[in-house]
């Protein structure tokens, strides 16, 4: 096969897909795609969640906050304002660490250089890691 021939093929099956793609009504793939991640237990995050998500991303592990209010539970305070940015699929373990005794969230926050909102890391922490057996 000449690479004409080749191009040709590739030119009309685009064409192709862009026909259908332009006439063919769009299917819900949400359903489907949790389906799919529902054995791992993630979850998305709400519009919320996803709007605060670049303010909790800021975070340089400085341990300011530490200094500040402490440990939250037995995870460390650095640990869990980067704690959205970690592995999903070890969210739950540290659900335990999040049951302890709270520190004072909004004092870490304050301590925080570049602004970290820790009350509401540690809710999408809280949240993301709750396992529905």
């Amino acid at each position: 096969m000449s690479r004409a021939t080749s191009l040709a093929r590739l030119a009309a099956a685009y064409g192709r897909h862009q026909v259908r793609r332009r006439f063919q009504r769009a299917r819900p793939q949400l359903g489907s795609l949790l389906d799919v991640y529902a054995g791992e237990h993630l979850q998305p995050l709400t519009p919320i969640e996803r709007a605060a998500l670049p303010a909790g991303s800021r975070c340089i592990l400085c341990g300011a906050c530490a200094l500040a209010a402490r440990r939250y539970g037995s995870v460390r305070l650095p640990d869990l304002a980067a704690g959205h940015l970690r592995s999903w699929d070890v969210l739950p373990q540290a659900q335990a660490d999040l049951l302890g005794e709270l520190p004072d969230l909004e004092a870490a926050a304050a301590a925080c250089p570049v602004g970290v909102p820790l009350g509401e890391v540690a809710a999408i922490v809280a949240r993301l890691s709750r396992i529905e057996a």
